[in-house]
């Protein structure tokens, strides 16, 4: 079976496309049958040529169209055209209804363009604002307020409150003289020499008798 498809050329990451008709059971960048278009995704307009008359050609012939390729002639208008033809109507409805689809395309076109200007607009708005609150936050660094001079009053002030040292208190007389009374009143313990000493005479009393 006839396959319309999509073989990759170009470098790595620039890819460019030929739209051939190839056998199904070729490799994706094998041989193909014929050229029939090219197509390169790289452009912010997509770029697509088609010869019209060989993909219709190919269509009545049962070949079909892989997904990206169909997508490509419906782009196009051509797969609009086949499926007139496949109804069987004639040349003057297809050019009537080609002639509609154009008008509605344009109208399509302009609305996407429209989406991707305002889309630019709002990344551009996004990077101007971090940059806008970075020039705010290092003025803010920048005029960093002075510290007020204080006043010669306060100063003083401060000074005379070092200066004057709390003197220590000075106990009372009466305090004094209660504790000299108690320390001198102390009695004194008897010693133990006398305490030996009578029981040594108790003890010659009971041997004289």
């Amino acid at each position: 079976m006839v396959k319309l498809r999509l073989r990759r050329a170009g470098r790595k990451k620039l890819p460019f496309y030929r739209i051939v008709a190839a056998d199904s059971r070729a490799p994706r960048d094998g041989r193909y049958i014929e050229l029939i278009g090219t197509y390169n995704p790289l452009p912010d307009v997509v770029e697509v040529s088609l010869q019209e008359d060989r993909v219709i050609y190919w269509l009545q012939n049962g070949a079909q169209p892989s997904a990206t390729v169909k997508n490509l002639l419906q782009n196009k208008g051509i797969w609009l055209k086949w499926m007139l033809i496949k109804k069987g109507a004639d040349e003057a409805k297809i050019a009537e209804e080609f002639a509609k689809w154009e008008v509605s395309n344009e109208e399509k076109m302009k609305r996407t363009a429209l989406k991707k200007e305002n889309a630019k607009k709002k990344k551009a708005d996004k990077k101007a604002e971090p940059e806008e609150t970075e020039e705010t936050t290092v003025s803010e660094e920048t005029e960093t307020p002075k510290p007020e001079p204080e006043p010669e009053e306060t100063k003083k002030a401060t000074v005379s409150e070092g200066t004057e040292t709390p003197k220590p208190k000075t106990e009372p007389e009466e305090t004094k003289e209660a504790t000299v009374s108690e320390e001198t009143e102390t009695p004194k313990p008897e010693t133990e020499e006398a305490s030996s000493k009578e029981a040594a005479d108790e003890s010659d009393d009971k041997k004289e008798s």
